[in-house]
């Protein structure tokens, strides 16, 4: 089967498209995605590891399965922020 996945932040600039294709053996679960996608989309290797995985709209772990047609995207870890909010102002404590 293959199945669409969105691609969001690095893993889009990495691909260079909001989404890709991943072809997958039927029955198929979100770790057979991962190992999928990093086979076949070589430059996400290294971040699906710590990627999560939505599957219509929820993310979900590497055992539940996938089914052709199902919503999938591929979210990466975020950071950031500026430093101005890691402590709250003077007199607000």
């Amino acid at each position: 089967m293959t199945v669409t996945i969105r691609l969001f932040a690095v893993a889009r600039q990495r691909v260079g498209a909001p989404e890709i294709r991943v072809d997958l053996p039927e029955p198929a679960t979100v770790g057979d995605l991962r190992r999928a996608a990093g086979e076949q989309y070589p430059e996400l290797a290294l971040l699906l590891p710590a990627m999560m995985v939505a599957v219509e709209n929820e993310y979900v772990g590497d055992a539940v399965a996938v089914a052709e047609g199902s919503e999938i995207a591929l979210i990466p870890p975020v950071s950031g922020g500026s430093a101005a909010f890691a402590t709250p102002p003077a007199g607000t404590q």
